[in-house]
């Protein structure tokens, strides 16, 4: 697998005549060379935008990126009028208020609106972006925040490479984000979703080697990976 980072993509067409794969995809690195590629299928993948032409029609705010404005309750400036989903910005618990729909963000939005549409009083606790995809056998994973700056590492827990990125704050030595790519049976969710919890909870880097995680030969070592990456951003962070 290989992995352009910077690269912009200015016309995808046909193959030429003896060229391998049936399409050719013309891109520029971020130096500005060239850059040409064969290929069979070419996914292209443009994002998603919030569809509130109706709310705003009926006089719903909106907020980042046109997206239906919600209070932590989800209640809209409507009177008795709630909105979850993609619809809708997203409470972040460290950016603030922003726009990142998410299917498990959704859910748990609904459920707070749900609730107190019925009278209930819960409050949406707010986003971490917590999120992985599978990459034909290889799986990448993130949450929190991503800093370009921050040291990464690779482990090798098993027989399967993992690499790790930490963010974390360099004046407090709080996590604020870790992103994660490893094969697909390197348990990158179940590693995401430790990160995950971390940051939830407001723990510092150095507190993540604190956690009693599970560990056998066959499956783990005694220092998981995400353990082992906090503790060489710790390292990092105390030489600066």
């Amino acid at each position: 697998m290989e992995v352009l980072t910077g690269t912009g993509v200015r016309a995808i067409g046909k193959a030429r005549p003896g060229q391998a794969g049936r399409l050719e995809v013309r891109a520029a690195a971020a130096d500005g060379s060239a850059v040409t590629r064969a290929a069979d299928l070419v996914l292209v993948v443009v994002g998603v935008r919030p569809e509130t032409s109706l709310a705003a029609e009926a006089g719903a705010e909106l907020g980042v990126k046109g997206a239906i404005a919600v209070d932590p309750w989800m209640r809209t400036n409507l009177p008795d009028i709630y909105a979850a989903g993609d619809c809708v910005i997203t409470h972040h618990r460290l950016l603030g208020v922003t726009y990142l729909p998410l299917g498990t963000t959704a859910h748990k939005q609904g459920r707070v609106a749900g609730e107190n549409a019925l009278g209930g009083d819960r409050q949406f606790a707010g986003s971490l972006g917590t999120q992985v995809v599978k990459i034909f056998d290889q799986a990448a994973a993130r949450t929190g925040l991503r800093d370009h700056e921050d040291d990464h590492k690779a482990y090798y827990p098993g027989s399967h490479r993992i690499t790790i990125r930490v963010t974390g704050d360099r004046a407090t030595g709080r996590l604020l984000g870790l992103q994660l790519f490893g094969h697909k049976n390197a348990e990158v969710a179940k590693r995401i979703d430790i990160a995950a919890t971390g940051i939830y909870h407001g723990m510092t880097v150095d507190a993540v080697s604190d956690l009693d995680l599970s560990y056998t030969p066959p499956l783990s070592s005694p220092w998981d990976a995400v353990q082992m990456a906090a503790q060489a951003w710790t390292r990092a962070a105390q030489q600066r």
